[in-house]
Formats: C-alpha cells, structure tokens, sequence
C-alpha cells in the first residue's frame, strides 16, 4: 500500500481549514484517511504557532515506514526541520516574460 502525508482540506468556501493525514494514495483528497498527524490553517499569520500544528512523533513513525509527503507538506516539514531542505527547479520562472514576443517570427 502506498502511503502519503498530505493535506485534506476542510471548512467552508472562502474559508479553508486543512488536516494533515497519513493516507493511502489511492483515496480521494478529502476521503478516507489512516491518521490525522496535524492541522494548517492557511488564514493565520505566517508568524502564527497555530497555522501550523504537528504530531512530530506520529509524522517521523510514517515517514520511517515510508510513506511520502506531498511538495505542500514536505515545505512543512522542512521549515520544522525534520526533512533536509532540497533545491526546486522551476525554468519556467527564470525565463523573460517578454520570450514569448522575441521567439515569434515577424510576419
């Protein structure tokens, strides 16, 4: 079974609330999960504790029996400090917005 450490979002529209789960990958994003490892509140200040709460025991248990978090919680869980930070590659924000004019042919 493959495991992941995601998010599933909860509260109202415009007002979003999300679990951190452990869950199988096959399931629905809001559907069925294993364990809830903690909470994200996205609407809190960025300085705020309780943005973002978790069970660090529980999250360090799963990740040792191998489940994979997602790019959102692996950000998490680098700025906690229990995954080493890893380097992104995004080429498509490094190039000149204005490519697009120079690439096209003059017609």
């Amino acid at each position: 079974m493959a495991m992941k450490i995601r998010l599933a979002r909860g509260g109202s529209k415009k007002r979003p609330f999300f679990r951190i789960v452990a869950a199988d990958s096959r399931m629905p994003r809001d559907g069925r999960f294993i364990e809830k490892l903690g909470t994200y509140q996205p609407l809190l200040p960025k300085d705020s504790e309780d943005r973002v709460r978790m069970n660090m025991e529980r999250v360090n248990h799963w990740l040792e029996l191998g489940a994979k978090p997602t790019d959102r919680v692996s950000r998490m869980l680098e700025a906690a400090g229990v995954l080493a930070p890893k380097t992104r590659n995004n080429p498509q924000k490094a190039k000149p917005r204005n490519a697009e004019a120079e690439e096209a042919p003059a017609a």
